[in-house]
Parts: C-alpha cells; structure tokens; sequence
C-alpha cells in the first residue's frame, strides 16, 4: 500500500478518488511514498529514501525542489488548466476593478456610515473622484497564452475588447483554441506599444522574469493597466512603482502583492484568491490523485514538470519502470533478456537528460534481477509493478 502526505487542506473529493486498496493518505505520514501539496515550502523538507513523487494540487511548482527531485528520480506533477476558469474569472473581475475604481468608491462608501439622510447627497457630490473607462473597444495585451491566458484573451474578447494575445510557444492547437478575431503574435513589443490593459499569464523563469519592467513600459502608452495574476517577480517591483508615481501605469492589479506595492494609490492587492474557490480546489485535487496514482500504480506519465510524458498499455503481468540518465531503455531491455526476462512492450522517452522507460513482460522478476538492473550507471528510480 502506498503511503501519501497530504500537505495543505486537499479536497476530500479529490483524495476520494485514491483507491482504498491501494492508498492511505494523510497529514501525518512518516516516510512518504508520494505527497500532494499546494502552497506549501517544501525545499527545505527532507525527502525519505523511498519518496518516488509529489502531486502540486495547481500550476505553479516554485514551492518544490524540482533539481533535487529530478537528481532523485522523484517524479514531480503540476495540474495545468484545472484552476484556469477561475484565474480568468478573477482577471476578468480585475479589468473593471483597475478600470471604475470600484474598491476605492466602495471604501468611500463606508465613511458615510452615520450620515443619515444626507447619504444620497453626499454620494453624488462625491461619485466624481471614482470615475473610470469602460473596457469596450480598448486593447487588452495578454502575454503568455496558456490554459489561463487563452481563457482571458477569448473572455475579454467576447466582452467587446481587441485583443492581442502572445506566446513564442504557442502549439497550432493552442493556436486553434483562440477566438475569432484575437490577434497573435510572436513580437512582444507589438503587445506594449498596442496595449491600454497588459494581463501577465507566462510561467516564471529567466527570460520571463521582470518582463514587466522598465525596457518595455518605456514602449507603452501612458496610462497603461496591469494586471499580474500569474507570479509576483513577472513584473519588476521598482519599474512598476516608478510607473505608477510617473502616471505610465494608472493601475496595477495583483494576486501577489509586495509589502511596498500595498497601499501605493492604484494598487489593487488581493491575497492570491485565483484558485480560491471549492470549484477549482477540486478540481486541482481529483487530477493530481488520478495523475499520481496512475503514476504509481501504472507507470504513467502524464503533466510532469520533469520526466517526460510516457503512456503504455499493459501487455503483460509484470512491468518495469525506470527513471534514467538520458536513454537508458536498450540497456535496460539488453539486460532484462539476459536475465531471462522476455520483454512483450516497451517504450522510452527523453527530456531534458531525463529519461524514462516502461518494460511489459510476463516473467517473473527475480531479486538478482532488480539487484542487476539497479546497479546499472545511470539509473536513478526502478519499480517493479
């Protein structure tokens, strides 16, 4: 049986879809064969020896090792596109807040409290200070077109807005999946010189990091809104507050807010509610136990941020997986025949010097076989299922 941490609150529904056969799960095991978390830190964590991998209830996987799980073999999963409605509902709900100055109208609001009958007049004396455009027919730029990016770009489009969406990785499917009439292209100047509203959707990495910064906003209209529901350091923290003192932004939106980003005027700061509702918690859930266990059980790969994406039909009682050093599959199969073993199926793949390989056979595997396979330079994780 197979023992899983649970790190975070997880859905019931999701963990519901563990067999109870073959899984026990909770916030208190000791020695992990697997973990789904959330939110929480686990680069400092201490990995047991027998931890094969770790499910990220969502997208983003900052909060795990992901080198040190790959030099270990530890197979890590992320759930793209199962909190995607969400994020788009609240980045959508972002293009009217940073535009009508809603949350600073509705605090004014409270000021009145006591005033009586004199309510009504002091709110249409005072409405002027919160007025703002409407979204119709402006140009939303929206930078990075995956699950959550294609949702927005084709949401905002169906509001009324031009839209320009870019990716330098978009698939023809992705490509596909857009709504007629948002515009693509590969030329991220294009999107600031374009763009009255900018909504930042692109994984964080290298050249990802700080892409709102002070090169491009110089390209921008001044005026431009922001909207930042992908990951803080996406946009440089000194650019932006320049640019909101300079005017060349008039608001910015963020689910991930800095402590010198709050209450700087046309900052609306909300506390990372992209995911937050039950909906997309669940569904975050019951894709990473059916990805994990399907891992475990089976060998499947499927939205692993390190190994490659593997899937091979069982053709036999026994079968054996390997997490390698590259390509490993014709040693590992050279050497199953040579211990007896008759491979009926097999199949392999590479990515980024990681290597994984699934063996069918209807042989037994002995001890001195896994022993032999083991020990293999190279060979970093080997089940027998």
């Amino acid at each position: 049986m197979y023992q899983v941490l649970t790190l975070n609150k997880i859905s019931k529904t999701g963990l519901s879809n563990f067999s109870a056969a073959d899984f026990c799960c909770g916030d208190d095991i000791k020695n992990p064969d697997a973990v789904i978390v959330r939110s929480a830190a686990m680069h400092e964590m201490e990995f047991s020896s027998n931890l094969l991998a770790i499910a990220r209830a969502g997208a983003g996987t900052n909060n795990i090792p992901i080198d040190r799980c790959t030099e270990n073999g530890i197979c890590v999963f992320n759930t793209p596109g199962a909190n995607a409605n969400a994020v788009k509902e609240l980045v959508i709900c972002a293009l009217f807040l940073t535009s009508r100055k809603i949350v600073a109208g509705a605090e004014w609001c409270e000021t009145l409290k006591g005033s009586g009958a004199e309510v009504s007049k002091k709110v249409e004396k005072g409405k002027s200070s919160f007025v703002g455009p409407e979204i119709l027919g402006k140009t939303l730029g929206v930078i990075g077109l995956g699950a959550i990016g294609i949702l927005v770009a084709n949401a905002a489009k169906a509001l009324g807005m031009n839209v320009i969406g870019y990716d330098p990785f978009l698939s023809e499917e992705g490509k596909a999946r857009l709504a007629d009439g948002v515009e693509f292209t590969a030329d991220l100047d294009r999107i600031f010189t374009a763009s009255d509203y900018i909504s930042v959707h692109a994984p964080l990495n290298d050249s990802t990091r700080g892409v709102v910064g002070r090169e491009n906003l110089a390209k921008a209209k001044d005026g431009l809104r922001v909207l930042n529901f992908a990951r803080a350091e996406l946009v440089d923290n000194d650019a932006l507050l320049e640019a909101l003192e300079s005017g060349k932004i008039a608001a910015y939106a963020t689910d991930f807010p800095t402590d010198d980003q709050i209450g700087v005027p046309g900052v609306t700061a909300i506390p990372h509610l992209g995911a937050s509702t039950p909906e997309a918690e669940e569904n975050c859930a019951v894709m990473a136990v059916n990805q994990l266990s399907d891992y475990l059980l089976n060998g499947n790969v499927k939205n692993s941020v390190n190994l490659p994406a593997l899937r091979l039909d069982k053709a036999g009682k026994v079968r054996v997986t390997a997490v390698t050093n590259g390509d490993l599959s014709g040693t590992l199969a050279a050497a199953l025949t040579d211990n007896g073993v008759n491979v009926k199926a097999s199949a392999s793949a590479v990515r980024k010097a990681v290597g994984y390989c699934v063996f069918d056979t209807d042989d037994e595997i002995t001890d001195a076989t896994i022993s032999a396979l083991r020990e293999i330079e190279g060979v970093r994780i080997l089940r027998v299922l």
